[in-house]
């Protein structure tokens, strides 16, 4: 059956569709301004104004960002703490979240608790600096990995979606004589995987764009990751070139181009898990 719809609802219609638009256009011409900046001359980046167009096309900034071993390393420092953290992180949140879902678990309310109590109050930057130090985790990658392991808005999460499995799956793998850790790894994991996945899709941003725990905890210049890499470029240490010297690109190409090749990853690895952060966030919503 065909709605009608009369002139007011048109109008709103597009009215919404025209604001989308502004706001869309709006969001990603900074990162469309620095990619043409990336690609332009040292001269035509320097004239400023609004950019839609690289400005006299030109390879050199990359040619200069990809010739320094630094962003290489930055590169592998960065993959590693993403990969590493993540992984981590979401196995020990989802570790956390199946036995406090138990029933009858003693002690589950008061671990509940500790667990929410850490979302109204921390440690600090100061007690937490100290913590790390003792950890002898100071100028470690490890320092950008433990002290964030387990999120408590990630364990409520992956809390609430657990909720949605039927308690007759795990009956019924406990008749056939499966033991609680293979029920997890290999029945509750399984069907996890679209919170899983939400999970892990936060938690590889938050960790590929962490800069103050790097800032703070890394002092070597061979383990910078990409954020502290691009901050030296900004403070005026070019550490992308040996010689300190441009051709025919200028500081503000180099900077673009690092930022642009620090977000590639991130947005190729957005459109594999688009479906499942979806689908993870709204399921993992419905029964809080």
């Amino acid at each position: 059956m065909k709605i009608r719809t009369g002139f007011g609802d048109r109008l709103f219609q597009i009215g919404n569709a025209t604001l989308i638009v502004i706001f869309s256009l709006a969001t990603l011409y900074p990162l469309w301004y620095e990619a043409s900046i990336s690609f332009s001359s040292s001269a035509g980046a320097l004239k400023g104004g609004l950019i839609f167009w690289p400005r006299e096309w030109t390879w050199e900034a990359y040619r200069v960002v990809f010739s320094s071993s630094y962003i290489w390393l930055a590169y592998r420092n960065s993959i590693t703490v993403a990969a590493a953290g993540t992984c981590l992180h979401v196995l020990l949140t989802a570790m956390t979240a199946y036995p406090l879902n138990k029933r009858g678990l003693p002690g589950g309310k008061l671990v509940t608790f500790l667990i929410l109590f850490t979302m109204l109050f921390g440690g600090g930057m100061i007690p937490t600096y100290m913590l790390v130090k003792s950890l002898g985790l100071i100028n470690s990658l490890w320092a950008l990995i433990l002290p964030g392991m387990i999120s408590a808005f990630n364990v409520i999460v992956m809390q609430s979606f657990m909720r949605t499995i039927p308690e007759e799956v795990e009956e019924s793998a406990t008749m056939d004589g499966a033991n609680p850790l293979r029920i997890f790894f290999t029945i509750i994991l399984p069907l996890c995987k679209p919170v899983l996945a939400t999970i892990a899709l936060w938690e590889c941003v938050a960790l590929w764009n962490n800069f103050m725990q790097a800032l703070i905890y890394l002092n070597d210049k061979s383990l910078y990751t990409l954020p502290i890499l691009l901050k030296q470029i900004i403070a005026g240490q070019q550490l992308m070139a040996e010689s300190g010297q441009y051709t025919d690109s200028s500081t503000e190409t180099v900077i673009a181009a690092t930022i642009i090749v620090t977000i590639i990853p991130i947005l190729l690895t957005y459109p594999f898990l688009q479906k499942h952060f979806m689908k993870g966030t709204m399921l993992g919503s419905v029964k809080a």
